[in-house]
């Protein structure tokens, strides 16, 4: 497993930061997903030869649930 960190950008508060991470979570190739509203910061882990297809699995439903949000891979 790899961990990846990405800069998230435009979540409104705190239980949207909680309501995404819960939905990230059921992805099933990703593991360990926090966000950190603070930060702004989204971590998770995954199989190396996965990451692009988890980072595309995030990203359809950042887009579904939070429009205005935007992920960048650190």
């Amino acid at each position: 497993m790899k961990k990846i960190k990405c800069n998230i950008k435009g979540l409104d508060c705190v239980n949207c930061a909680i309501e995404l991470e819960n939905s990230l979570s059921k992805i099933d190739i990703i593991n360990n997903v926090s966000i950190s509203f603070i930060t702004g910061k989204l971590i998770f882990e995954c199989d190396k030869e996965n990451k692009n297809i988890a980072l595309e699995s995030i990203k359809k439903v950042i887009k579904k649930e939070e429009p205005d949000v935007t992920i960048e891979e650190v």
